[in-house]
């Protein structure tokens, strides 16, 4: 997913750097779809992250009541499933957010909405998207 992603952005990149995209409306409505798949893509894990949060907070609870070390090993576990599930979460939630800065951009870019400059990605956001 974060491949797919990035290359994604990339491509959007691309189409707004260009400045005069052929078929900019049919781009518009695949932006809406891809930004919505990617709207249930970050629901899925933030629902996945916090519940494993709560389960570890569980465990560190269970943990603290009793001398079962068990639930030590199971609290670290825990951990190491919810570092990479926040890192995750956090490239999601970036990524849904230069969408929409993407999508007004390319309104803007047809001329029927004027944007203030904050909701717009600028010369210098735009192409952030093709890491790897």
């Amino acid at each position: 997913m974060h491949r797919y992603l990035l290359a994604y952005l990339g491509f959007v990149d691309d189409i707004i750097l260009s400045e005069n995209p052929d078929d900019i409306d049919a781009i518009l409505e695949e932006h809406l779809r891809q930004t919505d798949f990617m709207k249930h893509e970050r629901l899925i894990h933030l629902i996945v992250t916090v519940l494993f949060a709560i389960l570890l907070f569980i465990c560190i609870g269970i943990l603290a009541v009793t001398d079962k070390i068990i639930f030590a090993l199971l609290t670290v576990m825990i951990l190491c499933l919810l570092i990479p599930y926040i890192s995750h979460y956090y490239f999601l939630e970036n990524s849904v957010q230069k969408m929409y800065r993407q999508y007004n951009t390319m309104c803007s870019m047809t001329g029927r909405r004027k944007l203030p400059d904050e909701c717009l990605l600028t010369k210098n956001t735009a192409g952030r998207g093709k890491k790897k």
